[in-house]
């Protein structure tokens, strides 16, 4: 019985160190600037050319190079894979204790992702985030470009902006 829990502690261990949008409490909440410009209605972000644009109506009002996962290629498809998603998502919270300095959610999984995990009888993962970098994203950003979970990240003084420009609701289109 030990053994079974101290695997299952490790587990969640694991997945903690793993995931993007982790928090830390006991830190004080991040400042975010102030928006003024227009509201925000999507946000593309183009996978291939490394760039994330927050799009007002038809208008782009900021443009940001990204980070990715470790593993750029192709969409996510099951956890563990390093695949930052492709496809239509929202943003579904926003997190000021983010380990990452800032985050925002991307609402995957959705049930589509879900469902090919499922056939590949794997889980889809979880918990991506549009994030700044904190203290631990600068260390690994030094190591190698694309660095995250699968997350989308971006410098710390981008997501205090990012972090102002949009709400949860927000469409996120993710293309290849």
């Amino acid at each position: 019985m030990i053994r079974v829990i101290r695997a299952f502690l490790a587990v969640i261990s694991v997945w903690i160190l793993a995931s993007c949008g982790g928090g830390d409490s006991s830190r004080p909440n991040s400042t975010a600037k102030t928006y003024n410009g227009p509201p925000v209605t999507q946000i593309v972000v183009k996978k291939g050319e490394r760039r994330m644009y927050m799009v007002a109506g038809k208008d782009v009002v900021r443009s940001y190079h990204i980070n990715l996962g470790s593993q750029p290629v192709g969409a996510k498809q099951f956890e563990g894979d390093g695949r930052t998603p492709e496809g239509m998502y929202f943003i579904d919270r926003k997190n000021p204790r983010s380990r990452y300095h800032l985050s925002v959610g991307v609402s995957y999984p959705s049930a589509k992702d879900i469902a090919h995990a499922a056939q590949m009888g794997l889980r889809p993962g979880g918990d991506i985030m549009i994030h700044g970098l904190g203290p631990e994203g600068q260390m690994l950003a030094k190591q190698r470009a694309d660095w995250t979970a699968g997350c989308i990240a971006v410098n710390d003084n981008e997501i205090e902006e990012i972090f102002a420009m949009v709400n949860p609701g927000v469409p996120v289109f993710i293309y290849p």
